[in-house]
């Protein structure tokens, strides 16, 4: 979603006119949430989707329409069911009532917020419906952020993944040639200290956290911070023997068995990952799994329902 709103920033910026449609409610199920929005600028150059299938055109249609006449207006889309040709296949039978309006440059500042997702934020709009002045709000979380320690280069790919995934990754790393803007270039921030000086601000039941770094001088002191803290998730990369020499020193500080068990090491999950991007997929793949309480089985596998 930030994507389509920094795109919408840019035009916006470069007083190029653009409309957007924003999902404000629905009735029954939606492929998409409430707030997802399209934008279509004058050139018809379209960001983000509402996963309507054919009836996506509809959508654009209706924001140029917005665009040529500076109207709110309100757009509601059946995507009826399983039997309906014309629902592409969506068959989820849901009512979807989209708000389609012109950003003006007062709303930068708004847009500029939810781009940078480093706070909570609010997309707010007023629209009309019917004839009757509406107003829609919705609230925007900030990123979810995710720390890796150690400023490797399979940081930065997991930091690429992370981007798409709505994550604000943190990097800490003490050396100055590895915790570099140039290495680390989809990363949100760069610190550069030891983990034991900055993890106990930093980490929250919010932020999981994953040691990358291959050196106990930066691996254990993470651990320890994390082991202390409410992190959702706590990964380790590293072979069998170096998990179980970490393992040993934790252990020897006094943390229990039990505690230990917190550690996600091997990190990942087994896909048979063996180049950079592959090892950074199974590992964004289990912190996304751990986070919606999934085993990260195929779904070919399972009996349960898959939302």
């Amino acid at each position: 979603m930030r994507e389509v709103f920094a795109t919408a920033a840019d035009w916006l910026t470069e007083r190029r006119p653009c409309a957007l449609a924003t999902l404000v409610a629905t009735r029954g199920g939606a492929p998409v949430p409430i707030g997802t929005t399209v934008a279509v600028d004058s050139n018809v150059q379209i960001a983000g989707s509402m996963g309507t299938g054919c009836n996506e055109s509809e959508i654009v249609e209706a924001a140029l329409l917005t665009l040529r006449d500076g109207v709110t207006r309100t757009l509601e889309i059946d995507l009826g069911g399983d039997d309906d040709p014309l629902s592409a296949g969506n068959g989820c039978g849901s009512v979807l009532e989209i708000a389609v309006w012109r950003p003006q440059p007062p709303d930068l500042e708004m847009l500029r917020k939810i781009v940078a997702g480093k706070n909570d934020s609010a997309l707010s709009i007023d629209y009309e419906r019917a004839g009757e002045r509406k107003h829609f709000e919705q609230s925007i979380p900030s990123k979810a952020p995710i720390v890796l320690i150690g400023g490797t280069s399979l940081a930065a790919e997991i930091a690429a993944f992370a981007a798409r995934l709505d994550f604000r990754t943190i990097v800490v790393d003490p050396r100055p040639a590895y915790a570099t803007r140039a290495r680390l270039a989809h990363v949100d921030d760069i610190i550069l200290e030891w983990p034991d000086e900055c993890l106990p601000q930093l980490l929250t039941e919010c932020s999981p956290v994953i040691a990358l770094s291959h050196d106990p001088k930066l691996d254990v002191p993470a651990l320890r911070c994390a082991l202390n803290s409410p992190a959702p998730y706590i990964g380790l990369l590293g072979s069998r023997k170096s998990q179980a020499n970490r393992r040993d020193r934790l252990r020897g500080e006094g943390f229990s068995n039990e505690a230990l068990e917190r550690i996600h090491g091997p990190v990942g999950l087994d896909i048979g990952g063996v180049t950079l991007a592959e090892t950074a997929l199974s590992i964004i793949a289990e912190i996304v799994a751990n986070s919606h309480a999934r085993s990260g089985n195929a779904l070919s596998n399972l009996i349960c329902a898959i939302h």
